[in-house]
């Protein structure tokens, strides 16, 4: 074996040993060169100017497509065949020969594009946009991942050029210049001077641990990376297994606090649960070393130690929302290998343990990709959320950027306030070591799926859960799509109650008793049930009026013990003594 190779197996003695077949040996890390110095520094302002997106992931793809349409003589046939019959169409209804048919799509519901020329317009671009998705989709020999890049490339540069894009092309821009006599642009132009002046500003109409994160408690510890909050009972009785809950850190906790009438954590205070919630640092530069598993030690083992030890409970109730449902799964598989039988129960809410179907985002997820973040990462420590805010508008451009330009610069209308909108603007960084090992182990290699995620030297596996679980998707989930979630059935060897609930990744949370429109589909697979692929779950499973909230704690009460008196707020003689008031400090940093 070369001299350079160490083994990344701790030895007896610190001996090297020979290693496995299986276990990969990693030469030890070389400091970097001016070269490579100046190669970083170039990625880095390149990320910058790109918008985080590689280009090379953009040009492989196209070269891709373009070899294979070259070579393929009859697709082209086809093209020109369907070129030619839009174009006729376009003519016989520009010239008033035959009906128009407007496309079914909300950009052109009004009355006013049924008029000349505008559902000329409208048609003709529903034509342009099926001929960019007939070019780029079913090429021979166009690799999948490399058809579906180029699709959403051609879909998003037709929809920048979409007639309602535009205020000469856009009747209800245009009728409303006529009915206000203008003022709808002039109200735009201050629209846009606001935007420009107060960028990433939240609204201020809401105030955290005012009007959101207002369910009284007290932060019970901290330390370099979280908060821990307990929740005041507002029940004489509670159960005697606390809940813990562990949110993403790509955004603050209180989207599960958020106002009163919609907010979870008064919701299962109210049901009688003693309620820990944990509240991520806003990381900084000096954070830039932060590891996943610094967060799986100082934010869930730190919450659960706390949670254990204040209410003299043997288990708790652990529940992880996105990125933090992950990081509950590997800490869960972790307490499941160490024999840790802390946990009661898991719920997992729109959270992935999978990510070869991870949605949009995993068009962009290759090497070259994630080496270009880690390089925009380098100089700053951090991924800001601005730049994460611009890859989600990207994959989302109608509802994200063009909705709200006609909407806010056009129109000169501003939708009203509400405390989703206004939480979705408070946004957080991500340490760079943390963001990175996640793209890669998680994104980009799927280790937790595979086996390959390792804690403590040595690999977890999700079979290890044996705790009943709780699983949550949403219906519209544009970050963790619900059959995604679902296939956590194929890896969890223990009950399975798997819920789908109407909405997206975050309003489909947020979704309280009352909530109008809301239905939800539910069913439990016992340990050793038959898998049933997705497509089969939701044809067998009947949607049902209301919020899931209600299933969950039903759930949780068959799993709880017997009521007893609310437990003291932190340790008053011990370690965990009760300070400042909910929602603490962290949540407040910029």
């Amino acid at each position: 074996m070369p001299s350079h190779i160490k083994l990344i197996v701790p030895a007896p003695n610190n001996q090297d040993i020979p290693p496995p077949a299986h276990v990969a040996v990693i030469p030890p890390p070389v400091p970097e060169t001016l070269f490579e110095a100046l190669d970083r520094d170039m990625h880095g302002r390149m990320a910058q100017a790109t918008f985080g997106i590689a280009p090379s992931v953009l040009a492989e793809a196209w070269v891709d497509w373009a070899v294979h349409i070259a070579a393929s003589p009859g697709k082209q046939l086809s093209l020109v065949q369907q070129a030619m019959k839009d174009t006729q169409t376009f003519w016989m209804s520009a010239l008033g020969l035959q009906p128009t048919a407007v496309p079914d799509d909300r950009r052109f519901a009004s009355d006013h594009w049924k008029a000349w020329p505008f559902n000329v317009l409208a048609q003709t671009y529903h034509q342009n946009w099926t001929l960019l998705q007939n070019a780029t989709t079913g090429v021979h020999g166009v690799t999948p991942a490399h058809e579906n890049l180029m699709a959403f490339t051609a879909g998003l540069l037709t929809d920048a050029a979409a007639p309602s894009n535009f205020a000469m092309t856009n009747p209800d821009v245009l009728a409303a210049t006529v009915k206000t006599r203008g003022q709808n642009m002039l109200e735009g132009l201050r629209n846009l001077s606001h935007d420009a002046l107060h960028k990433g500003d939240p609204s201020t109409a809401f105030k955290v641990g005012h009007d959101l994160a207002a369910t009284p408690g007290k932060v019970v510890y901290h330390n370099d990376l979280m908060e821990l909050i307990q929740y005041a009972p507002t029940t004489a009785k509670v159960r005697p297994e606390p809940i813990l809950i562990v949110p993403a850190w790509i955004m603050k906790y209180y989207i599960l606090d958020l106002s009163q009438h919609n907010s979870l954590v008064k919701y299962l205070v109210g049901q009688g649960y003693t309620v820990f919630m944990v509240s991520w640092k806003n990381p900084e530069a000096s954070d830039r070393n932060r590891s996943m598993e610094d967060y799986r030690k100082l934010g869930v083992m730190d919450a659960i130690d706390a949670a254990c030890a204040i209410t003299g409970a043997p288990q708790v109730h652990a529940m992880g929302y996105c990125l933090g449902g992950t990081l509950l799964s590997i800490a869960a598989a972790t307490m499941g290998r160490d024999h840790d039988d802390r946990l009661a129960t898991v719920t997992l809410l729109a959270a992935q343990v999978d990510f070869t179907e991870a949605g949009p985002l995993k068009l962009f997820i290759n090497e070259a990709e994630v080496t270009l973040i880690e390089d925009m990462m380098e100089s700053q420590g951090f991924l800001t959320s601005d730049q994460m805010a611009g890859a989600f508008a990207l994959l989302h451009a109608r509802d994200l950027i063009w909705a709200p330009m006609i909407r806010d610069y056009m129109l000169g209308e501003r939708g009203d306030a509400f405390d989703l909108m206004f939480w979705n603007a408070d946004g957080t960084r991500m340490p760079s070591q943390m963001h990175a090992e996640y793209l890669r182990k998680l994104f980009l290699h799927n280790d937790l799926a595979e086996g390959h995620y390792h804690v403590g030297g040595k690999a977890i596996a999700l079979t290890d859960i044996k705790v009943p679980l709780f699983v949550v998707g949403t219906e519209d989930d544009h970050v963790a799509p619900w059959p995604s979630v679902y296939k956590l059935h194929l890896f969890a060897d223990t009950d399975i109650i798997f819920t789908l609930t109407s909405g997206g990744h975050n309003a489909g949370i947020v979704s309280e008793p009352g909530h109008q429109g809301r239905h939800f589909r539910t069913s439990e697979a016992a340990e050793g049930a038959a898998f049933r692929d997705p497509g089969d779950w939701l044809a067998d499973t009947e949607p049902q009026d209301g919020s899931w909230w209600p299933v969950l704690t039903d759930w949780l009460l068959v799993r709880s013990g017997k009521d007893i008196p609310p437990p003291p707020m932190g340790q008053p003689n011990g370690r965990y003594k009760a300070g400042a008031d909910a929602p603490g400090a962290y949540v407040m940093q910029p």
